[in-house]
This record gives structure tokens, sequence and C-alpha cells, in this order.
């Protein structure tokens, strides 16, 4: 027996992530609709079993890797927080946050998991509009509510839109449409944009 696998068995929760992880790899990329054990197991290089050993059920997995993608999720809100408060919310620096999330493939398909998801879940549901209302009340100290909201759903429109079609939107639309939703700070942000 591999030294690998020694380390796995002894490991109980290492191989319990290593599940989780490989089930969120794949509803990325083929949904949650479609995740089996089989599938995976396959991908996190375990033996079948081990799937309903650590889940007892399909559902229970699933949840488990739709957290993991919503804890990615999380972070990258984070990283946006961050982003805003050392640089200001700009529309500028809003659609320069928007294309670097859309160049980011993995995530944005992370995203669209998740969301879609949503649909159907109301816990992922409340995740998913705790996400939205994150995001405008970033905008809120500067743009006031109803105008942080409205940009917020502009910003879900311009994630969507990426998602399904071939052509990414131009910056420049992106950073007018933002202007012209927010128009100017309703007081000065104390970072200089």
């Amino acid at each position: 027996m591999s030294d690998a696998v020694l380390r796995r068995r002894r490991d109980p929760q290492g191989r319990r992530q290593e599940i989780v992880a490989a089930a969120a790899e794949l509803i990325v990329e083929v949904g949650v609709s479609a995740l089996t054990h089989r599938m995976i197991a396959a991908r996190a290089g375990v033996p079948l079993g081990a799937t309903t050993q650590y889940f007892t059920t399909l559902d229970e997995l699933r949840t488990a890797a739709l957290g993991h993608l919503a804890s990615e999720v999380d972070v990258r809100m984070g990283s946006i927080r961050s982003a805003f408060l050392t640089r200001g919310t700009s529309p500028e620096v809003i659609t320069e946050l928007i294309l670097q999330g859309l160049a980011d493939a993995r995530a944005l398909e992370a995203d669209r998991a998740v969301v879609t998801a949503a649909v159907n879940d109301p816990q992922l549901r409340e995740l998913a509009r705790r996400w939205s209302a994150e995001l405008a009340g970033f905008l809120t100290a500067d743009y006031g509510q109803e105008r942080a909201k409205a940009a917020s759903i502009f910003i879900d429109g311009v994630l969507w839109h990426a998602r399904i079609h071939d052509e990414q939107l131009d910056g420049s639309l992106i950073a007018s449409a933002l202007a012209g939703i927010l128009g100017a700070p309703e007081r000065p942000s104390p970072v200089s944009h």
C-alpha cells in the first residue's frame, strides 16, 4: 500500500475534505444535478464506499460541496472589501474588479454553480442574497442605499451576461454604466480615486 493511501486512511478529516473538494469541482464542471457518488469517488481517488462512509446521502455530499464553493465566494468577497477599503469605490475601481473576476473562469463557474443551485435551495438562496447585499453595502456609504442596490443588480447582470455570451463586455461600457447608475458620491471617499 502506498504512503499516500496510508496517510489518507489515518486522516479521515483530510479524506472527507478531498471528497468534498472533488464534488465541488464536479459541480463546477457538470452541475449539481449530474453529480453521482461514482463520479465523486473517481475524482477524489477513493473507493466508491468512501463517499457513503462520510456522507449518508448524495444530498448531504452536495450540500457540503456547495458549502465549499460558497466559502470560495466568501474569500473573493473579502478581497473585494479590501480593495474598496484601500482604493475606494469609484466606477473605475469597481470595473477593474469586475474585469478581474471575469478573467477568472474557475471563480466565475463556481459562482454560477452556487447561484444556479440557489434557485432551488433556500439556504443557498440566503447566501446568494447575502453576497448581493454585502456588495451593495460596500457602496452604500458613498452612494446611498438605492444607487448601491441598483449597481449591485447591474453587476449581477454583467456577471450573468458573461456566462451566456461568448464576448466579454468592454470595460469602458461597464464603467460608463456604473457611473450613470451611481452618480456622484454622496460624501467624499477617504481614499483618493
